[in-house]
Parts: structure tokens; sequence; C-alpha cells
């Protein structure tokens, strides 16, 4: 014992749990009358957004939802989206926000697994909530009806509640619950469930307050940023961004759909200075018609996760005015939790080098208290040679409190005091992690590992190819083989036997693809492309 240990101990006066919802509360003391909101015509004050969320969190009171109880929501990227990121968990309960592309029986899986007292839904998704919840038994949630008063959608209501009359009729001075210790629950979110059934990954109020803090540090988001929302606010609770502009007094753009248009019409009116998006989204970008693109005075950060861009889609998206920033990370992480940190010398390397450089994940956020590539059996550190390959693992606070009513699979994740990502890399000598595939997406053909990404890499680089994935195909005498799944540009032409000439010249014969498909590569609802469904495919 030291004299540090006697006499300074805790007490209100010098420690409160960290909350993100903290945020909200002082941007609308601090900047009242800033736009904190934008939804097509509408425009929400800091001051009125925070009054809604208390209504929102006092009806929900009122209706009988208390601390550790869920809310699960059904809702594009729009206010009431936002709302719920700050109006429910101010009543100690938890948001689950639900991927609005997945199919009735899962969505019922995701409601009855999480135990959802009440479910919020966009008119839009009626038919997938009215289908989710003819498939549960037991117990229903309370169904509260959104209609978007901007957008005119088809639909149904579901429920006998209004959204907007429910939030009217709450108290916008709400004593709203602050949490008694920093470790309970905000959010949950369901992992994609590609095998099996999703798992519920639960955040805390801790990581959401510090990735809240670390996107704004990470992104170098200026105060009264301007931040179009792109990302599908249902993932990893849009990377925690909903929380993040409330750090900076600054302006959501809520975008009901990702569609060209609306992105550039966005970015010139609303002067737009930050996105987010998966590389589906860029292209969305670069493939607009000529007639809808807009010269844009201001420089616009865009970060994006999965593969790292190839550096032609760089180069073009520099020339229409944008910095594109590589981050990574998982569900279990809250989002992204690693940068590609860019040095300012790698701006003088030629080309090729500084694609090398962009194809690294990075390093590790602000937020994050470590991040290594380990040997998962010994669970020793691999050497920073940059070749040596290891699971990535991470650990901190913005990783996971665990897997919701799933010990085992939550013991398995945490196995040895660190998080287990299941993704392979490797760890350079300057402490950059670079990907090298998932566990399970690595070819093993006659005994040589090949590493789907590695081949994806030179297929990216095509100059007919869009996007392309890369996963095994049996074959009797190897085991398995390389099959490459390609989307070809528009008005571009390329035959099977062009690409695996193209192949043979930037890698070794055997991690050349023996079979070329042509398809529209089937993509999850944040972009990521699913392989799981290539992988039948290629069966």
């Amino acid at each position: 014992m030291s004299v540090y240990d006697h006499d300074l101990d805790k007490n209100p006066a010098n420690y409160q749990p960290l909350t993100p919802l903290s945020f909200l509360a002082r941007s609308a003391a601090v900047y009242p009358s800033q736009v904190a909101i934008i939804h097509g015509r509408q425009r929400t004050s800091y001051e009125t957004f925070y009054a809604r969320c208390r209504q929102l969190g006092s009806s929900l009171s009122k209706a009988g939802i208390k601390k550790g109880d869920t809310v699960s929501v059904l809702l594009a990227n729009t206010p009431a989206m936002l709302e719920c990121h700050y109006g429910v968990p101010m009543t100690g309960a938890v948001l689950n926000t639900l991927n609005t592309r997945l199919d009735a029986a899962t969505i019922a899986f995701s409601l009855a697994h999480a135990e959802a007292k009440v479910l919020i839904v966009d008119k839009e998704f009626s038919k997938l909530a009215k289908d989710s919840l003819a498939l549960m038994s037991g117990a229903h949630p309370i169904v509260i009806d959104y209609v978007d008063p901007e957008y005119a959608v088809d639909g149904e209501r579901v429920g006998s509640i209004d959204y907007e009359q429910f939030v009217a009729s709450g108290d916008p001075d709400f004593e709203w619950l602050w949490p008694s210790d920093e470790w309970e629950a905000i959010s949950l979110n369901y992992t994609s469930g590609t095998t099996g059934n999703p798992k519920g990954v639960v955040y805390h109020h801790r990581g959401a307050y510090l990735l809240g803090q670390g996107n704004v540090l990470t992104g170098g988001m200026p105060k009264h940023a301007v931040y179009l929302w792109t990302l599908p606010m249902f993932h990893c609770n849009g990377w925690c961004f909903p929380w993040s502009l409330s750090v900076i007094g600054g302006t959501h753009v809520t975008l009901r759909w990702v569609r060209s248009k609306l992105i550039w019409e966005a970015l010139a009116e609303h002067r737009v200075t930050h996105l987010c998006g998966a590389p589906i989204v860029m292209s969305t970008i670069l493939n607009a018609p000529e007639s809808e693109k807009k010269a844009l005075p201001q420089k616009v950060e865009f970060f994006t996760a999965a593969a790292p861009p190839p550096e032609a889609v760089l180069a073009a998206m520099a020339e229409q005015g944008f910095n594109v920033t590589h981050l990574y990370g998982l569900t279990e992480t809250y989002g992204p939790a690693v940068v590609n940190d860019w040095k300012t010398d790698w701006d003088q390397l030629d080309g090729p080098g500084r694609a090398a450089r962009k194809a690294r994940q990075g390093v590790r956020y602000h937020a994050l208290e470590d991040l290594t590539v380990m040997d998962p059996e010994t669970m020793e550190r691999v050497p920073a040679d940059g070749e040596t390959m290891g699971e990535v693992m991470f650990r901190g606070n913005i990783v996971m409190k665990g897997y919701l009513k799933n010990p085992k699979a939550s013991g398995e994740a945490f196995r040895g005091g660190w998080f287990h990502s299941g993704d392979l890399g490797v760890l350079h000598a300057d402490g950059y992690i670079q990907l090298k595939d998932r566990s399970k997406d690595i070819i093993i053909s006659g005994g040589e590992n090949i590493s789907s990404i590695e081949v994806e890499d030179v297929l990216y680089k095509h100059p007919a190819i869009q996007a392309a994935a890369v996963v095994a195909k049996p074959d009797e005498k190897w085991g398995e083989t390389p099959c490459a799944f390609v989307e070809l540009k528009p008005g571009k032409e390329a035959t099977a036997e062009d690409i695996i000439a193209w192949c043979r010249q930037g890698m070794a014969g055997y991690k050349v693809p023996r079979h070329v498909r042509f398809v529209e590569l089937p993509k999850t609802s944040t972009g990521k492309i699913q392989k799981f469904k290539l992988r039948d495919l290629a069966k």
C-alpha cells in the first residue's frame, strides 16, 4: 500500500461512468441551434434532437421498458434511427438494430433470442416485420410504426402505435437514466450468421463512448463536421458514428437510399465533409452518369472497410475530390478499430509501392489497447517479418462484452485473454498488420496454402474487372483449386482465358484460378461479398 491508496477513493464528484449519451446532452447545451439532422427538407437542431430523444425515452419508460430490456428496430437511415441510439439507452434498455436485408426467419430468431419487448418498424419493411412476427412463438414485442414524413414508401402499418404520436406523448425534460456502471450493455448487434444462427454481439457504454471519440480522432473530424449516411446504421451501430457526431456538434445528413444521384446532390448541397462505406459505395459514386456528378469545392474524407481499394479506384476517387482511408474491424470490435494511418513519406513511393502500403489494414485506433498477430495454438506473437502468418487478435475496451446467451462462443473468442478475429494476417516490421485471409478462406491446393486475397489483388488490377472474389472449388486431384468469380465493369469485355492469362503474369502458377465465372457477385447489405454463396456455386 502506498500513500496514494489512502483517502483517495472514488466518489460522485470525481468518478462518473462513461456513456455516449453525455455527448448529446453537451451539444444540446453548447450548440442548441446548430443543425443536428438534415433529412430531405427537414432540419432538426441539437436542442430539438435532444428533446425528442428524451421524449422517446420517456414514452418507452411509460410503456414499461426498463434497464436490461431489449428494444429492436427495423429502420432505414432516418432521424428515427438516430433518436433510437439515444432514447432507448436513456431508459437503461439495450438497442438492437436489425439488418433490414435479412430474411424473415433470421429476424424472427433475433427478436426471440434478444427477448425484444418493443419493435419499431419503418413502413418500408412492414412485410418483413409481419412475416417475422408470424414465425415467432411465445411473447411478441409491442410494435410501433414509423412512417417517414419526407419519403413515400410502399407498405402498411404492422402495429397500432404511431411513432410520431408515441414520441409526442413523452416528456422533453425526462430525467434519463445514466448507467450505474459503464459496463452495462448499450446495444446488441447480430452477426451475419453465414453458418447456423447469428450470434448476438453485446456492446457496453464504455466502449461506445471510447469508439465514439476514437472516430473523431482517427477521422480528424473538425467541429460541426457534416457526415453523410451511406453506411447502414444497423451495421455495428453505424460504426458508432451516431454517437461520434454529437462529440463535435456535427450534422447528420440521413440518406434513406444509397443511390448515386442522391449522394452527389447531398455532397454538393450540404458541403459534406465525411462519409463511410464499403467498396460498393465507391463504385456507386464513381460509376454515376456525368450528368449526376457535381464539382465539390471541399475535400471529402471517405472511410472504407472490407478489401483494400485497388490503386486505380483510389486514383479515381482522388480525381473526384475524395481522400480514402482504409479501416478494418469486426462487429465484435464496435466496427473499425484499425486504421491504415498514412505516412507522408509514403507519398514519394511509386504506384506499386503506394499500393503495397495501402493494402495494409494498419495500426490500432487510439481507443484500442493492443493489436497483434499471433500463433493461435501457442499464443505467441509471430515475427514482424511481413511473411509469417498468424491470427489477428485484439485486446482492449472496444472489444465486445461477449455473445448474448452463448458462453461457449464467448469463451472460444476470448481464449488466452485476447479476442480471436478468425482473420489470418502478417505483422510488418513497422507494426502495421496486413490481412491475408479468413481462416476459412485459405485454399489448400496440393498441400500448398493459397491466399484468396492475394489472387483477388491481381484480379482487381485487370482493367475490365469491377469486382472479384476467389473461393476453393473441390478438385479430385488437388483437393481444392482456386475458382474466380468476376464482375466486369459496364461496357467492358473479357474472356475466362484472358483473365487466366492475366493472372499467370502476376503470380505463381499453382495460385492461378483454374476456373473463372462471370456473375453479379452476391453482397450483403453493407457491400461485403458473400463468399459462402460463391462456395456453394463453386461446388
